[in-house]
């Protein structure tokens, strides 16, 4: 392994120091919770919690409720340290030097770091705004080799926002069968997709309720506030894979933290309730974004159809100064994900509307208007 710090961790908010930010649009989940606030909105009670090794797949009862959710059996759920720790385990596990990866572009970065850090050979579904961030599978097929063991997809996509539609994720798990490789379906923002103001929400199973050769992945960080748990999962109906996947977590860490996974399944148990909230909050987001979008002069966008983030760029032909443009905004107070965070041109930014509160939001959206009329290049 090949370790390499990644620009998004170099520079995100919590390196630089949340104080120094006074409008923070680079986060990519709703605003983080206090324990306290989380006490009130679940009641958590953990005076009866011993603190021994637990269970080593994770919180019995907690796997459980995921694996109604993607349709396998609760030895198919593994807990791991975030997202992150499932995507870590699933590519230590499935790739090696010599094999081959199909993965897209931006993406999170460690769903391109781990495998860059193992050696593997990669092929990038390089997605583009004139296509809408949207691919199809027959673009994946265009992809495959003889060698190629996993396919890596997000969805809803971070940064864009978009949903890969169900016949399209059924089409490319159709590919993986027939090549006998495994495809990755990082879900992170699954429960965050965008249903019109009014609606109720209507949560999916997850992507590996479809095919033995999917693994799904997902957490506590994104759609819940609660990046400090550390709580994630994968979710696989292959039993043999789910042992070697077990087999790694033991070698890692044996198992996880019975607090942390306490206060996880105590939150999930009560997920009817929070989830009419958290769309309230999303959409609410949503539609600040929305208006603000539709006034401005330099900058278009996709508009997301999941999660918390989206990824406006400014127009090819804006006669914007991009460097002077970001060192305006931040010495304003303000922040966004630059796009080089995911390997794209520093056009692009991924502004984030759940974390920040609806007056943070309105002020750094003015904050980036002002710091592109700042940076007009007029010579």
């Amino acid at each position: 392994m090949h370790y390499k710090r990644m620009p998004i961790e170099i520079e995100s908010p919590e390196e630089m120091g949340y104080g120094s930010i006074r409008c923070n649009l680079a986060e990519s989940s709703l605003r983080d919770r206090s324990l306290g606030e989380l006490n009130l909105e679940c009641e958590i009670n953990l005076n009866d919690l011993v603190l021994q090794y637990g269970d080593h797949r994770g919180h019995p009862q907690l796997r459980a409720i995921l694996a109604e959710q993607g349709q396998c059996d609760p030895n198919g759920v593994l807990l791991t340290v975030g997202a992150a720790g499932a995507l870590f385990i699933i590519s230590t596990t499935l790739l090696n030097p010599g094999d081959h990866l199909i993965v897209l572009r931006p993406n999170y970065a460690t769903n391109i770091g781990t495998p860059r850090a193992i050696g593997c050979e990669i092929s990038y579904l390089d997605l583009s705004f004139e296509r809408g961030w949207r691919y199809t599978a027959a673009d994946i097929k265009a992809l495959l080799r003889p060698n190629t063991r996993l396919i890596s997809l997000t969805t809803p996509h971070n940064p864009t926002g978009v949903v890969l539609p169900l016949d399209e994720l059924g089409a490319i798990a159709a590919l993986a069968e027939a090549q006998g490789c495994y495809l990755l379906v990082d879900e992170t923002y699954k429960d965050l997709t965008i249903v019109a103001a009014g609606a109720a929400p209507s949560p999916t199973p997850y992507a590996s309720a479809i095919s033995d050769r999917i693994i799904s992945v997902s957490s506590l960080s994104k759609a819940y506030g609660l990046p400090g748990l550390r709580m994630g999962w994968l979710l696989t109906r292959d039993t043999d894979l789910a042992l070697r996947f077990l087999a790694a977590k033991e070698q890692i860490h044996i198992g996880g933290a019975i607090i942390e996974e306490e206060i996880a399944w105590q939150v999930l148990r009560q997920r009817a309730a929070w989830l009419p909230r958290i769309q309230a909050e999303v959409r609410r987001g949503l539609d600040i974004m929305q208006a603000w979008m539709a006034q401005q002069v330099h900058l278009e966008w996709v508009q997301p159809q999941g999660g918390v983030v989206c990824f406006p760029r400014i127009k090819p032909d804006a006669p914007i100064d991009v460097e002077r443009f970001y060192r305006t905004l931040n010495a304003s107070g303000t922040f966004v994900g630059p796009g080089h965070w995911f390997e794209q041109d520093r056009r692009y930014m991924r502004i984030g509307f759940g974390w920040p509160t609806p007056n943070e939001l309105e002020e750094g959206l003015e904050n980036v208007t002002a710091a592109l009329a700042d940076s007009v290049n007029l010579s």
